[in-house]
């Protein structure tokens, strides 16, 4: 029972896990991108699993509301905005990939060193 209840918790651990193998094992620069992508949904979801208390309801403005047990709305409001700063670096670094392979002729990072040392 107490590992359902530790659930978000265990899909954090397997989409950082994830994320960190293809960021540094993957030579693909594409793959690297989608890794970081999931390295960085993996710390969204932490940040969202410790927003809520126990027993507590949204903090939204009701009468009597000060006897009220409320959850912590900073995690959400932070995750909204690392969600705009995700994918606006996403995009750039799609950008990038986009201009190496214009470049290079290649998006495999074995490839574009081994044409830097010539």
């Amino acid at each position: 029972m107490e590992t359902l209840e530790l659930y978000n918790y265990w899909v954090f651990s397997i989409l950082l896990m994830i994320g960190f193998y293809a960021v540094t094992a993957k030579l693909n620069l594409v793959k690297k991108l989608i890794g970081l992508s999931l390295f960085q949904s993996a710390v969204f979801l932490l940040y969202i699993s410790m927003g809520p208390v126990e027993g507590g309801t949204a903090p939204i403005f009701h009468e009597n509301a000060s006897d009220k047990l409320l959850s912590n709305p900073l995690p959400s409001v932070l995750i909204l905005t690392a969600i705009v700063v995700g994918i606006s670096t996403l995009a750039l670094g799609l950008a990038i990939i986009v201009r190496i392979k214009e470049a290079y002729g290649s998006i495999e990072e074995n490839e574009i060193r081994e044409l830097d040392r010539k």
